[in-house]
């Protein structure tokens, strides 16, 4: 249990972190465009990949065991990928769809949450209630999943077939993406789809509305 959690922890600081460096980059000012924020977000996804990479690599092969006669720890999964692959084609996996996953689904994240927290600005200042902020993150949630669903079915796959993928990144995103539709139709890209809408408006919700609160908290007893 404890694993997967300092993994998503671990994502998650390396996303606002890079989020933050990626606005900087973009724009010298501190108030940034919805198109500014885009970028910054997809910016800010391209950085988080090589993190969020592997714990989901791992991730996607745990859940994979389910129904198995045996099921295996996460510590020996992980020494199998190495042993049987090494970092570049066991550990990293699936990298390179991770990347073409996270540039859309970021940009629209982030684009979502500043979009509906502008919004409720319009009504209610500055000073937002907080219910506003799970709001806007629930938006934010929703909005990332419908910009990469489709990369992230095919990410899943990649990862879980048993050997790795061969080709250039594009030669076998593309030859995935044949085999899902030939298996399962346009309607195999979105298997899953409600479910994982349903789970991320309160995870989003509450993950932004953490991030929005620390950082006015740090802003105001540190002057940051």
């Amino acid at each position: 249990m404890l694993s997967p959690l300092f993994g998503i922890a671990g994502v998650n600081s390396l996303l606002f972190a890079s989020y933050g460096a990626s606005k900087r980059i973009v724009s010298p000012f501190p108030q940034l465009s919805l198109k500014e924020i885009a970028a910054a977000g997809a910016m800010a996804g391209a950085a988080n990949a090589v993190l969020a990479s592997p714990v989901e690599m791992f991730k996607v092969r745990m859940q994979g065991q389910y129904g198995a006669v045996t099921d295996k720890r996460l510590r020996h999964v992980m020494k199998e990928m190495w042993r049987d692959w090494g970092f570049r084609k066991g550990v990293m996996r699936g990298y390179w769809v991770t990347v073409a996953r996270e540039i859309p689904a970021y940009a629209g994240f982030y684009t979502a949450f500043e979009f509906s927290k502008r919004e409720f600005a319009k009504q209610y200042g500055t000073n937002l209630p907080v219910w506003t902020l799970f709001a806007s993150g629930s938006t934010g949630g929703i909005a990332y999943w419908l910009a990469c669903y489709p990369l992230d079915v095919i990410k899943s796959r990649i990862q879980l077939r048993p050997e790795p993928p061969k080709g250039t990144p594009v030669q076998y995103i593309v030859r995935e993406f044949r085999a899902l539709i030939a298996e399962s139709g346009v309607a195999g890209l979105f298997r899953g789809l409600s479910p994982s809408l349903l789970r991320s408006i309160p995870s989003a919700a509450s993950t932004f509305a953490a991030y929005e609160l620390t950082r006015e908290y740090l802003k105001e007893f540190t002057g940051v």
